[in-house]
């Protein structure tokens, strides 16, 4: 059996942030990623996605974005700048390596490979992310539905859909990006049990990420300043409300019911419809954890600011919410990574 001293478990951004921080550390870290690049669930977004923060906002720790920074990189030049900063760690990268499981013994943990095969590891860091697990939320009748029934996940682009009557449920960013570029070849309804809600991309000539961590509230720990997570806000430039005001897409409530192909809304009026698009949000993704009695009963994982309450040894990087409002973006992961992995050095010096 591989011994090493930590397994990171997800070779995107998360993943990766972590590597680098257990080796500033003089740990070795064995880094696991399931596909085959160390790119994370980048490649696999829709198309036309980019980042919401520019480019100079937007770098894991000791590598700058490269080009304008006040732009707004694409996914592929986010997946790409992934596998290069990969490339430059000093640590283990094994991509086409997926985990099934992970168990505890004694001093270490036995991390158990889907392809056959374990790793012995003192400490291991779950870094696979969310996009493995998107949330398909129980709504009114979509069992019966006829149609399409996709997530965001499988979401790429708008051409298969042209000249369709679509429904995108959901009032975040994707939802209301995909339903906007959905709008431009088909009729498209934005349906959510509340109304969108809009967040200006540049206030005082600045973006808003400037402002966020001018005022630290970027960084902000949850529970001290943040007391529950805020209301999710659409991030715009003025398309996206412009796209809305115009009703391309329209906005309506949820549906209350469907029947075969037929959706009927909150006023009673009924119509056909050919795909329903879930942009609902994921869940953390870790199914290798459910043995070791890391998770609750929804899968989440028991812990406090990345450390786990069960396991010592064991810590989660690139969580919605792990800690501040950016813990799961490219922007605020690295200061997540540093402190897991500080804590980590911390409890192997000592084991």
């Amino acid at each position: 059996m591989e011994h090493v001293d930590v397994a990171v478990i997800g070779g995107g951004q998360s993943g990766l942030a972590a590597a680098d921080a257990l080796v500033r550390h003089g740990l070795r870290p064995l880094v696991l990623e399931a596909s085959g690049r160390a790119a994370g669930s980048w490649p696999r977004y829709y198309d036309s996605l980019t980042l919401f923060s520019p480019a100079r906002y937007s770098s894991l720790p000791g590598v700058p974005f490269s080009g304008a920074p006040d732009r707004y990189p694409h996914r592929d030049e986010v997946a790409a700048y992934l596998v290069s900063y990969a490339a430059r760690l000093d640590a283990d990268i094994r991509t086409g390596t997926r985990v099934g499981d992970v168990r505890a013994e004694s001093d270490r943990f036995v991390v158990s490979l889907t392809g056959g095969g374990q790793v012995a590891a003192r400490a291991v860091v779950a870094a696979s992310g969310t996009f493995g697990r998107p949330h398909r939320p129980v709504l009114p009748g979509l069992e019966r539905f006829t149609g399409e029934v996709l997530h965001a996940a499988e979401y790429r682009s708008p051409a298969a859909f042209a000249g369709q009557r679509i429904v995108v449920v959901g009032a975040g960013n994707s939802a209301v990006q995909i339903a906007a570029e959905l709008a431009v070849v088909a009729r498209v309804t934005l349906a959510s049990r509340g109304p969108v809600k809009f967040a200006r991309q540049h206030i005082l000539g600045r973006d808003l990420h400037f402002w966020l961590r001018f005022t630290g509230l970027d960084a902000a720990p949850v529970g001290r300043f943040l007391r529950t997570p805020p209301t999710q806000l659409v991030i715009d430039d003025g398309r996206y409300r412009a796209a809305l005001t115009s009703a391309a897409p329209d906005r309506r409530e949820l549906f209350t019911s469907i029947e075969g192909g037929e959706v009927t809304w909150s006023d009673g009026s009924k119509e056909e419809v050919d795909a329903i698009v879930l942009a609902t949000g994921y869940r953390p993704d870790l199914p290798y954890l459910h043995n070791l009695g890391a998770l609750d009963s929804a899968g989440h994982p028991r812990h406090r600011d990345g450390t786990s309450l069960t396991h010592r040894g064991l810590a989660f990087v690139g969580l919605e919410w792990q800690r501040s409002l950016s813990s799961n973006s490219l922007r605020g992961v690295g200061k997540d990574a540093a402190r897991a992995a500080r804590r980590l050095a911390a409890y192997l010096a000592r084991s």
